[in-house]
C-alpha cells in the first residue's frame, strides 16, 4: 500500500507593522475612555495629598508674605503631644457607634417595610425618606437651632426640659449625631433600596414553598444577600462620618462646648485655618489619611469573609 503524500503547510506570514498598530490602537480604546477621570483625579486628589505631605514638613501661617520653613518631623511628633488630638479620636470613634444606627438599621427597616408600600402612598413615603438628603446642611441647621432653643425650642417643650442642648458637652454630642444621622438617612436608605432591589423573588418564593415564614425568609435569606450593601454602609459611615458632621458642628457649636464635639475633621480644621498652622494641620491629614485607609483596607478584607452573594 502507498504512502499518503505529505500534506504542504502553507506558513503563515508575520503580521505586518501596519496591523500590530491598529491592534496596539484597539487595545488602547478603553483607556483614552478612562483618561479624562485618571487627569482629573490626579489633579484633584492625588496632586493636594502629595503636596499636604509635603507641607507636613514645614512651618507656614498660610501668609504668602511668610516663608515656609522646613521643620522636619517636629509637626508629627508635636501632634502626639497635644491632648486634643486624642480626644478627637475618640469622639470620632462615638460619632461613628452613634451613625450606625442611622445608617445600617433604621435604613434596612425602613427598607423592608418600603416594600409594602403601593400606589401614590409610595411616592409620599419616599418624598418624607428622601427629603432630609436634599436639603443643605448648613440650611438644616439654621432650622435644628431653633428647634433646640433652651428657652422656646420645640424639642424643650414636647420632652418638657430645658436643656441647653448646644452648650452642654454630653448634650451638643448628641444632638450633633442626630441631626447627622436625621442628615444621611434618605441617603442609606437609597442605598438599601438598592440593594433590595437587586435580591430575586424567587428565593422568597421557594422558602414560601417550602414553610418558611416572611420573618425567616427575611432573617435566613434577605439579610444574608443584602450583607454586601450593609457593609458598603459601615465603610462609609467610619470613613465619611467626621466629614458629614462638619457644616453641622461649624454651623452650630463651632466644635463645642469644651471640645465636646470636635472630631478630626474639625480637628483639621482648627489648625489649618484658625490657629493658621497649616504644617501642624497637614501633619494630622497625613495620619488620619494613613489611619483610615489601614482601616478601610480591614473592612474590604473582612467583606469578602461575611458577606454573602448572589451568583
Amino acid at each position: 500500500m502507498d504512502a499518503p503524500a505529505p500534506v504542504a503547510v502553507r506558513a503563515v506570514p508575520p503580521p505586518s507593522r501596519s496591523a500590530r498598530l491598529r491592534r496596539a490602537g484597539r487595545s488602547l480604546v478603553p483607556y483614552l475612555y478612562l483618561a479624562p477621570g485618571l487627569v482629573l483625579l490626579g489633579i484633584w486628589v492625588y496632586r493636594p495629598l502629595v503636596q499636604t505631605g509635603q507641607l507636613s514638613f514645614f512651618s507656614w501661617n498660610l501668609l504668602p508674605t511668610t516663608p515656609m520653613v522646613p521643620v522636619g518631623f517636629e509637626n508629627y511628633e508635636r501632634l502626639f503631644t497635644l491632648p486634643e488630638f486624642g480626644t478627637s479620636i475618640w469622639r470620632t470613634v462615638v460619632l461613628v457607634l452613634g451613625l450606625l444606627p442611622f445608617t445600617v438599621v433604621v435604613p434596612v427597616a425602613v427598607g423592608l417595610l418600603a416594600r409594602r408600600v403601593r400606589g401614590r402612598a409610595a411616592v409620599i413615603y419616599q418624598a418624607l425618606v428622601f427629603a432630609p438628603l436634599l436639603i443643605a446642611p448648613v440650611a438644616g441647621a439654621a432650622v435644628w437651632q431653633w428647634l433646640l432653643d433652651p428657652r422656646s425650642g420645640a424639642i424643650n417643650q414636647v420632652l418638657g426640659t430645658t436643656t441647653n442642648w448646644l452648650q452642654e458637652p454630653g448634650p451638643a454630642q448628641l444632638a450633633i449625631i442626630v441631626i447627622t444621622g436625621w442628615h444621611v438617612l434618605g441617603f442609606a436608605v437609597l442605598v438599601v433600596a438598592a440593594g433590595l432591589a437587586g435580591i430575586s423573588d424567587d428565593y422568597a418564593g421557594a422558602a414560601a414553598l417550602d414553610g418558611a415564614t416572611p420573618g425567616q425568609v427575611t432573617r435566613w435569606i434577605t439579610l444574608p444577600l443584602l450583607s454586601p450593601t450593609l457593609v458598603f454602609l459601615v465603610l462609609m459611615t467610619v470613613l465619611l462620618s467626621a466629614q458629614w458632621s462638619f457644616p453641622l458642628i461649624d454651623t452650630l457649636t463651632n466644635g463645642g462646648p469644651a471640645g465636646a464635639t470636635t472630631n478630626v475633621y474639625y480637628l483639621l480644621w482648627d489648625y489649618g485655618f484658625h490657629s493658621f498652622d497649616a504644617g501642624l494641620g497637614a501633619a494630622a491629614g497625613v495620619i488620619f489619611f494613613a489611619g483610615f485607609g489601614v482601616i478601610a483596607a480591614a473592612l474590604v478584607a473582612l467583606s469578602d469573609r461575611v458577606t454573602f452573594h448572589d451568583n
